[in-house]
């Protein structure tokens, strides 16, 4: 019998130990999804335990159909989601000067590339980035990302290829830009 289906069963049942054990095994991933929509670690944190909130709190309703893990997905997709729409709406405050000496070149550097990447990705539309995330940073295959986005696997392949495209395109556009403005 699958691990999942005994684990649901004995958490419906009031076992504690259940319940830790399906987080411990579901948290790490969980985490890391939201953390790619979330630059804010405290704050993907919260989402991702607000993932597992919904999921017991809606326990008792929950049938088990052999897709825990995408179920979890799906509601912290829902999550990121939220957060993406209020961080929008939320103005941004003016960058306060740091009194401090600034970063060394080298750090410098990988903040840049990190907020370049960050900011070529956020470029993508919604159901490319999801794709993108889930192939390259929480290294799913395509046949799972096709089940938890229920798609099917021709859509979710042509997605990434089509991602790839436009993040060519983008981190094309960005070294021309840099070659610009250096000149």
């Amino acid at each position: 019998m699958d691990t999942d289906f005994l684990l649901i069963r004995k958490m419906k049942q009031g076992k504690d130990d259940a319940c830790d054990l399906f987080v411990q095994k579901y948290y790490p991933d969980i985490l890391t999804y939201c953390s790619h929509h979330c630059p804010d670690k405290g704050y993907a944190e919260d989402l991702a335990q607000e993932t597992f909130l919904r999921f017991f709190a809606n326990l008792s309703s929950y049938h088990y159909k052999g897709k825990t893990k995408n179920y979890l997905y799906t509601i912290a997709s829902n999550l990121c989601k939220d957060y993406l729409k209020k961080r929008k709406d939320i103005p941004v405050d003016k960058a306060r000067p740091n009194d401090e000496a600034g970063p060394d070149e080298p750090q410098m550097a990988e903040v840049i590339n990190r907020l370049t990447l960050e900011w070529t990705l956020r470029q993508l539309p919604d159901e490319l980035l999801e794709v993108i995330i889930f192939y390259y940073f929480q290294e799913l295959k395509l046949r799972e990302i096709a089940g938890i986005l229920h798609i099917s696997l021709p859509l979710a392949k042509y997605r990434l290829r089509q991602a790839k495209i436009q993040l060519e395109k983008l981190l094309g556009k960005e070294d021309e830009h840099e070659s610009g403005r250096k000149t």
